[in-house]
């Protein structure tokens, strides 16, 4: 691809395409307890230098697992990207989330300093000049650029804030910017070592400093009048006054929360339509009790595309504020624990402490009951909202959250398949399950209308056999999704079809049912299907889209057929998201196809032009 050295992929066990015609109904799903008996087959990875790299030692090989999700491979192929595509992935043009505008002599190392720091700990994107301004950049397309793209203003107000041309030049396009915007940019003043009334050009202080800029600059009446007019804005504005506060790093920590809760960095992704939901999450946010004193843990449990997983996100975003940046919605734990190539649970526990706002020190976290001794040492002391999803085991619970008490008001919310996953746990503080049970019959219907006709009611000729498709389908939201938009716009004999195949699916078989939809896709698109399943997801789109246009194939049509079936979506980052039951369908559909082909298929040698080619020859 572009001119990159090709890898050399050789497949113990491969798992290659078959017939369509030719491949059995999944007679197992992966998600049931027997799924941990599976064997999953090994990959051999032997490389060759890419140009330009300095490694030329001699190729060599190197066993690894699919399990769960082939990482090291995805991880070849996302250097194969980068390599042949070079500047494919990155972004046309840099958005920050938030401007810091201040004096340099008065505050860049002090008090900017810290606060733009704890800013970045919370995962913000922050703009100040003397980090982002490249080396050459003119300074005033820069930071007019900067303020262009941000979201939230915070200009730091100090004694000579006002004896800087630079500085009130921001300051009125920030003004300017935040008035154009229909409250979609904000702007939160700090005054630092001034007073409100400063600003507001009631005493001397900014008023005389304006008046010497413009006799020794020569300024123009016009320029300078807007510069007063922008700082009579802000200060109408509530802001922070740092005096009222004991120590800077108590002001700090409320300016990050309420940046946080106003960019709403913590959100998760919620697709739609959310139907039937909100019930629901007014019982689980009842559990919950965010106001009561103590630690509590709300367990949701139910069989797999029941809709845990949108419930937990939806009562996230609820209450996520209330709990500043002590927050953390820690996705999938029962695949990305059960990694090999890494440490599974330890990489979580990293990544729970740096999202709470502990990120010291996680570097030497390198054994699991360390890991849980420094989450223990930190939940006893901070107030936090924690939720775990798709939990199998009780150990992860344990190791991720610890056995010891939390801190009072602190909420762990998990969402698992086993009821009695947490039996004979430790925990030292109350744990309350709740069931996530089906769909009623009328939401389950309204949701099946939504993509099989785009409206909430089907219409009268297509009633009755609505009605039979919901009920075949167990009134589970993910099947009744996908079937529903398989069936959007499909004939009479389609609808039959499908009702009969649904009704020979045993009442519990999940996979039976989805396996229904991902037939009637073409055989690109199946691959486009199974590469999202075994590589992509959570991945950016731009270059598994050029692998794919590589292979001769038509992404963009494939992606859309996709998105339309609801076997896949995109998120807000342009990312691949797919449900873990579609994803498990994905990768049992390969594990199936090995086996099939197996025989006569040991030590047979592959080129991975991409990572659909060996599975297409025979």
């Amino acid at each position: 691809m572009c001119g990159a050295e090709e890898a050399t992929i050789f497949f113990s066990n491969p798992a290659i395409n078959v017939p369509r015609s030719s491949r059995a109904t999944p007679a197992t799903n992966p998600s049931d307890e027997s799924a941990s008996q599976y064997q999953e087959p090994s990959i051999f990875i032997f490389t060759k230098p890419f140009p330009g790299s300095s490694d030329h030692e001699h190729a060599k090989g190197e066993g690894l697992s699919c399990s769960p999700t082939r990482e090291r491979g995805r991880e070849l192929l996302k250097l194969k990207f980068k390599m042949g595509s070079s500047e494919a992935g990155t972004l046309s043009g840099s958005e920050y989330q938030v401007f810091l505008s201040f004096r340099g002599p008065d505050t860049r190392d002090g008090f900017t300093d810290c606060l733009y720091h704890g800013l970045t700990d919370a995962g913000i994107c922050v703009f100040r000049d003397d980090e982002e301004l490249p080396i050459g950049e003119r300074i005033d397309g820069a930071l007019p650029r900067a303020i262009d793209n941000s979201r939230i203003y915070i200009p730091i107000f100090s004694q000579t804030y006002a004896l800087s041309q630079w500085c009130l030049r921001e300051l009125a396009q920030i003004v300017e910017n935040a008035s154009k915007s229909n409250g979609h940019k904000e702007i939160l003043p700090i005054f630092f070592d001034v007073e409100p009334n400063d600003v507001k050009l009631k005493t001397p202080l900014y008023r005389d400093a304006i008046l010497n800029l413009e006799r020794e600059k020569k300024l123009s009446t016009e320029q300078v009048d807007c510069w007063r007019e922008a700082l009579k804005k802000v200060d109408a504005i509530k802001g922070w006054e740092a005096k009222k506060y004991k120590g800077q790093g108590k002001l700090i920590k409320l300016v990050v929360e309420e940046v946080v809760k106003k960019l709403k960095i913590k959100q998760k992704f919620v697709t739609e339509p959310l139907i039937g939901i909100d019930d629901r999450a007014a019982v689980v946010t009842n559990m919950l009790d965010i106001d009561s004193r103590g630690g509590r843990l709300i367990q949701i449990h139910g069989m797999g595309g029941i809709g845990k997983t949108t419930l937990a996100k939806v009562v996230f975003n609820q209450l996520s504020t209330h709990f500043g940046n002590c927050c953390y919605f820690l996705e999938d734990v029962r695949e990305k624990s059960s990694r090999i190539d890494i440490d599974g649970l330890v990489e979580l526990q990293k990544k729970l402490l740096s999202e709470i706002g502990s990120a010291a020190g996680i570097e030497r976290i390198n054994a699991i009951d360390y890991g849980k001794k420094r989450i223990e040492e930190t939940l006893c002391n901070k107030k936090v909202f924690i939720v775990l999803d798709d939990v199998d085991e009780r150990e992860q619970v344990e190791k991720l959250v610890g056995t010891g008490a939390l801190c009072s008001g602190s909420r762990v919310l998990i969402t698992t398949r086993n009821k009695d996953v947490l039996q004979g746990s430790r925990l030292k503080y109350s744990i309350l399950p709740y069931e996530m049970k089906v769909m009623s019959s009328d939401h389950a219907l309204q949701l099946f209308s939504r993509h099989a006709f785009n409206k909430d009611s089907p219409p009268d000729d297509h009633d009755n056999i609505s009605k039979e498709i919901v009920s075949a389908t167990g009134s589970l939201p993910l099947t009744i999704a996908v079937i529903g938009s398989l069936l959007n716009h499909g004939t009479q004999d389609l609808w039959k079809e499908t009702l009969d195949k649904l009704r020979k699916a045993p009442p519990q078989g999940v996979f039976e049912k989805l396996w229904i939809s991902y037939d009637a896709l073409t055989f690109e698109v199946q691959q486009i299907f199974l590469d999202i399943a075994c590589f992509f997801i959570g991945e950016e789109m731009t270059n598994p889209v050029y692998m794919w246009t590589d292979c001769g194939f038509s992404p963009i049509c494939g992606i859309e057929v996709l998105k339309n079936k609801s076997l896949i979506k995109i998120g807000k980052d342009s990312e691949f998201l797919m449900h873990d039951q579609l994803r498990d369908l994905g990768r049992e559909i390969v594990r199936q196809e090995y086996r099939t082909n197996l025989k006569g298929l040991v030590g047979y040698g592959l080129t991975m032009k991409s990572s659909l080619q060996w599975r297409q020859r025979r």
